[in-house]
């Protein structure tokens, strides 16, 4: 054989009618005795083209099957929206994958640009160290982030912008998928837009009995924040045990935005001064570079380390530690304000190190019976630490709070196939929340402190959810996939007020109880090999948090939100359609529209609190806002995917996504729709080299069409609103020796100075990236 020629592991082969299928293992073997000498057998694999023969033509090959490469990982042959894998043709919501190669080629800074970088998830960010992922119109607690099969979203998940997708390290992503539309009978509350799939890196066994080491690691800077990353890897590979472990630093420095900005606004995002401490006052000094956006920066460091254990021939044992922490990160957003006298709001406006740490520990079972084909066990526990501290400019007192949350998580997930044309996925989940909320107020010179009003009720919240699901999906011929689901939910939250000096709330206690049916019915349909068609109903709730019912928190000057214990569950009612044409083997198009109707939606309103319209809060008489339900709402948008080869070693690929929505009883613009935004690559991939060149696009929004509460906030707007931009970006890799990659790029080639929509700071101008990557 040609020494250049390797096994492939894990290619599917596929037969013409669809109903028989093997793999091939680690050497690259596979049977074919099901498949008859005439019949077609396709290969595919994500990283290599996908092809096709017979098994005569095999015979005559001395049953060897060359594939040749694929320039990048775009389409994934399985993906994981029933918590296993299946067929992509075979499901009928819109999925993207983001690919380990992918990330090490475009290197980013975190989970939030790795979600950016696919062209089809819209990130908002308020300061550096953050990344909110809005889909389809959803944000925030309205969209699912779950890592390793277990839910991240916590009982404190708030309504507003969200950066806790920057705990997950990027480079521990083995695979991740990003399904698009509600996915609410397999994960529950919160996954209304959409779920952020993330699996990291499984420790893999050895082949031999020999004890199997080897490692990787790289270093990266960037420009733009002069950021430095380093990370290293060691896998530990036996017969019946294997492990995995990894660390990465990350110092990310003042951010710098770029210098080209619309002639209509010349001064839009200039930072000409910032707020210093010299001899106890609070001093306002000239910034040498109205481009760098002071303080900005921040530190972050990730840790994983897993161990993986085979009991059986048909069983697996794996533990999992994750833990993230962060130094103190400037909310910049607040940082820009000014008062009405056009001096800083803030002095200090920061949260504190933002940690996260998971265990679990994960049984899976292959010892096929009457119940399952396959199941597995998933126990996990996290614990998150979140902190807000702020100081008015001029002012001593800095006040703190702090958030506590440990979760309890159990799932069981169960998949029994009976043939080729029936497959039952089912299973559970329990989970378990406590918050503990404290805070005081220190004064700065004296070091005095004393107590202060929590963000949460200071006698502790629990929050706990239990629920059955089902889905049922049957193949009555090869050209159709029909699927099915159930899900049934109960909620119930508890939350106590201990101190009411500080707000004298007519209750010292909240319950609730609440339970929520959700449903979906999809169809794929393949009248041949170059079309495919589907179309999807479902149901999707989610149920009030500790965040939504019991908050005390002022959201913007001017307006404190408080508690509303009468607050219900939302729902949303969608559709889908979508349909893919190849054009050829290489070629293809892709489109789905889409809708959502939201009942009894949880939105920021105008309240009362002891019958009173504003209280006074923070020495501030501000009016008084909670979270309520309103009347309805609507959603709806598209979506299109191009992508095909422009010859072997060239590839275009395009994406393009559109939404619009509105609060029908209000008749205002729903704050998390998003401009239409996409990407255009044109990708290159041979021998040594590799690379990419891309451009990112945003439409506008004007100042009308922004949601009521964005208007508040003119200090991230121009006078016209948010401003569409582009960028030129361009990013390539080079094989310096076998083991051993250089990678430059270069992002906002033309020095762009642009904010996307509902950010609180402006995106990297120029931005030069190197990195070194090697393994041993």
């Amino acid at each position: 054989m040609n020494k250049k020629l390797q096994p492939i592991a894990g290619v599917m082969v596929v037969g013409s009618d669809r109903t028989v299928f093997s793999q091939t293992d680690e050497a690259g073997n596979v049977t074919l005795e099901m498949f008859s000498n005439s019949d077609t057998i396709y290969f595919q694999h994500p990283a290599y083209r996908p092809d096709k023969t017979t098994s005569e033509k095999l015979a005559s090959r001395n049953w060897k099957m060359v594939l040749e490469e694929n320039v990048v990982q775009l389409d994934e042959t399985v993906v994981l929206v029933n918590r296993w894998e299946q067929q992509p043709e075979e499901i009928p919501q819109q999925i993207t994958s983001i690919s380990p190669s992918a990330i090490a080629l475009r290197n980013p800074g975190t989970a939030a640009d790795a979600l950016e970088q696919t062209g089809e998830v819209f990130v908002q960010r308020s300061q550096l160290g953050g990344g909110s992922p809005m889909i389809r119109g959803f944000a925030a607690n309205s969209v699912l982030i779950v890592v390793d099969g277990i839910r991240m979203n916590n009982a404190i998940f708030r309504s507003g912008n969200l950066q806790n997708v920057i705990s997950i390290d990027p480079n521990l992503i083995g695979e991740a998928e990003v399904v698009f539309g509600p996915s609410s009978v397999i994960y529950g509350s919160d996954a209304l837009g959409g779920v952020m799939d993330f699996h990291t890196f499984k420790p893999s066994y050895s082949l031999s009995a020999n004890l199997e080491i080897k490692g990787q690691s790289f270093i990266r800077y960037s420009s733009a924040a002069h950021e430095k990353t380093g990370n290293i890897r060691f896998d530990l590979a036996g017969k019946r045990w294997a492990s995995l472990t990894n660390f990465t630093y990350s110092s990310f420095g003042d951010l710098r935005a770029g210098n080209g900005r619309p002639a209509s606004f010349p001064d839009f995002g200039k930072r000409p001064q910032y707020v210093v401490q010299r001899n106890g006052q609070d001093t306002l000094v000239q910034n040498t570079d109205v481009n760098r956006q002071v303080p900005s920066g921040y530190r972050q460091w990730n840790m994983m380390q897993k161990f993986r254990y085979r009991l059986t021939d048909y069983a697996d044992l794996t533990y999992g530690f994750l833990f993230s922490t962060t130094s103190d990160i400037p909310r910049y957003d607040r940082l820009i304000e000014e008062s009405e006298r056009e001096l800083p709001r803030n002095a200090e406006w920061y949260y504190g190190p933002q940690r996260w740490m998971m265990n679990y520990l994960k049984a899976d079972f292959y010892n096929a019976n009457r119940w399952y084909d396959a199941a597995k066990i998933t126990i996990g526990y996290q614990q998150v630490q979140e902190s807000r501290n702020d100081r008015r400019f001029q002012r001593n007192l800095l006040r703190s709070r702090t958030e506590d949350v440990g979760m309890w998580t159990i799932n069981l997930d169960a998949d029994r196939q009976w043939n080729a044309k029936h497959q039952l996925f089912y299973g559970g989940e329990y989970v378990f929340n406590d918050v503990q909320s404290s805070a005081f107020q220190q004064d700065i010179e004296s070091g005095e402190q004393e107590p202060s009003s929590t963000r949460y009720p200071d006698g502790g919240s629990r929050y706990q959810s239990a629920a059955l699901y089902s889905s049922y999906q049957w193949n009555p011929n090869p050209k159709t996939t029909l699927s099915a689901g159930i899900r049934y939910s109960y909620v119930w939250l508890t939350s106590e007020f201990a101190d009411t000096s500080f707000f004298n709330f007519p209750y010292n206690r909240i319950d609730l109880g609440t339970g929520a049916l959700s449903g979906s019915l999809g169809l794929t349909y393949r009248p041949d090999e170059r079309w495919q068609f589907s179309t999807v109903a479902s149901s999707g709730f989610r149920a009030p948090n500790i965040d939504d019912i019991g908050k005390v928190f002022d959201s913007e000057p001017g307006n404190v939100v408080v508690p509303n214990p009468n607050l219900s569950p939302e729902y949303s009612y969608n559709a889908e359609v979508g349909g893919t044409f190849h054009f050829s083997d290489q070629w293809k198009i892709n489109g789905v529209l889409y809708g959502s109707l939201l009942r009894n939606a949880m939105v920021r309103r105008d309240f009362t609190f002891s019958g009173q319209d504003s209280i006074l809060y923070d020495g501030v008489l501000s009016n008084v806002q909670a979270i309520t339900n309103t009347g309805q709402a609507y959603i709806w948008g598209y979506s299109l995917q191009l992508e095909g080869d422009l010859s072997p070693y060239w590839k275009l690929r395009a994406t393009f996504s559109d939404n619009t929505g509105r609060d029908t009883e209000e008749n205002q613009p729903l704050r998390h729709v998003t401009p239409w935004f996409g990407r255009t690559s044109v990708s290159y991939k041979r021998n040594k080299w590799q690379g990419e060149f891309f451009l990112r696009y945003n439409g506008s929004v004007a100042l009308e069409d922004l949601a009521p509460s964005e208007q508040n906030k003119p200090h991230l707007y121009t006078e016209e609103g948010s401003l569409a931009w582009f960028t030129l970006n361009l990013i390539s890799s080079y094989e310096i020796l076998p083991k051993l990659r250089l990678q430059l790029g270069l992002e906002n080639i033309l020095d762009k100075h642009y904010r996307p929509y509902a950010s609180g700071i402006s995106a990297p101008g120029i931005n030069a990236i190197v990195a070194v990557r090697g393994s041993f």
